[in-house]
């Protein structure tokens, strides 16, 4: 009984720092570099450069981030970090320049874009897009 008991404590112990390293893992900050920031996208037209980046969200961002960027896409469950509800404040006030990095270069289980989406203009579309997933 007492092994049983010493057992179930190590298990329980197991999985909660398990857990916490989790949920640390989702709250890790995520900065662009001061020369990201200052980037501005070279599309004029913002209703085309957000129609194209519609295209290439179906394509690469739908099913983790979800149709309307809530962060609920069909692999969402399976990441080991948060995809984030990119409709909130806190990525809607990011710069332009921010997401472009974040979508360029990838961090955990976000890939980077680089070589799947290589023209840089795609990658300002999705900036676009992900503009128009605010509330």
């Amino acid at each position: 009984m007492k092994k049983v008991l010493v057992l179930l404590i190590v298990v329980m112990g197991w999985i909660s720092i398990s857990f916490t390293e989790k949920t640390n893992l989702d709250k890790k900050p995520w900065n662009a570099p001061d020369n990201f920031k200052k980037m501005k996208s070279p599309l004029t037209d913002a209703a085309a450069a957000a129609a194209d980046g519609k295209v290439l969200w179906n394509t690469h961002c739908k099913s983790c981030h979800g149709a309307k960027g809530l962060g609920d896409g069909s692999k969402a469950a399976q990441l080991e970090t948060e995809p984030g509800d990119f409709s909130k404040a806190d990525t809607q006030s990011q710069l332009d320049g921010a997401l472009f990095y974040k979508t360029t270069e990838g961090r955990d289980d976000m890939p980077s874009f680089k070589k799947k989406i290589p023209d840089e203009d795609d990658r300002w579309a999705l900036v676009a897009f992900i503009r128009t997933l605010k509330k």
